[in-house]
């Protein structure tokens, strides 16, 4: 099987001002579709490896990858899944930025002291991270929540040995690349993670945060979650208990 490029759920000019539209053009008709075709052709090395239907099962189960064409899934299947995830999770722009409300907005309060401490937190740690790479607020195995960071194109749903303390059950995603934001801000990271804040799509983060929570205490996933499931670019397929 092969994986497919959805298509964005905005016009490219639709994230203006914040995100330019050439940008965007460039960010998913180059970039991204590059690491799904790159991804495919590493999959196609290996004929008599079927991978799962979800993207994000793939990453959950790198380990069980051929090692001829791991580090490519890695890289490439990371980018596939990390860039399908940030699409949907973009919105919009609103001013002033609008901001969480129901139970992610409380788990939020919960876990960082309030919203403007856990903004303060995930911009410092997008701004510092060196390099290449993705920021992300992460749901833990044990029901908190978690800002960190990953390089390159690791995600947070391969296993721990890859993504370390970033682990976890992703709801929001911040690409770190230069390509992501360099037409319109150069070297300004800062006012390009500023500008995120607008586009921000709390509707669908809550939904995660609600199927990432029921997930953890649920032997399967309903149809429901399954549902949401697909929001998150799992895409609905044998999604119940992904980790197992």
């Amino acid at each position: 099987m092969s994986y497919t490029q959805k298509p964005l759920p905005f016009a490219p000019a639709d994230l203006e001002p914040a995100m330019d539209a050439k940008t965007v053009e460039i960010h998913y008709g180059k970039h991204h579709a590059a690491y799904t075709a790159n991804l495919n052709a590493a999959l196609a090395k290996e004929p008599t490896f079927t991978p799962p239907a979800c993207p994000g099962k793939l990453l959950m189960q790198l380990d069980s990858v051929p090692a001829s064409i791991r580090a490519a899934v890695r890289n490439f299947g990371g980018g596939h899944y990390n860039h399908a995830f940030f699409w949907k999770g973009l919105t919009t722009p609103h001013a002033p930025a609008l901001a969480p409300t129901g139970t992610l907005a409380e788990a939020i309060a919960k876990n960082f002291g309030s919203i403007n401490a856990f903004r303060e937190k995930f911009s410092i740690a997008a701004g510092t991270h060196f390099g290449s790479g993705w920021a992300w607020l992460v749901m833990k195995e044990t029901g908190t929540l978690a800002v960190a960071t990953t390089p390159n194109q690791d995600s947070p749903l391969m296993p721990e040995s890859v993504s370390g303390t970033a682990h976890g059950f992703p709801i929001l995603a911040l690409d770190l690349w230069e390509h992501a934001y360099y037409l319109r801000y150069q070297n300004r990271r800062a006012d390009f993670i500023d500008a995120f804040w607008s586009l921000i799509d709390w509707e669908r983060a809550q939904e995660l945060y609600t199927v990432w929570l029921r997930k953890l205490t649920s032997a399967c996933m309903s149809q429901e979650e399954q549902n949401a499931c697909e929001l998150s670019h799992l895409e609905g397929h044998n999604c119940c208990n992904p980790h197992k």
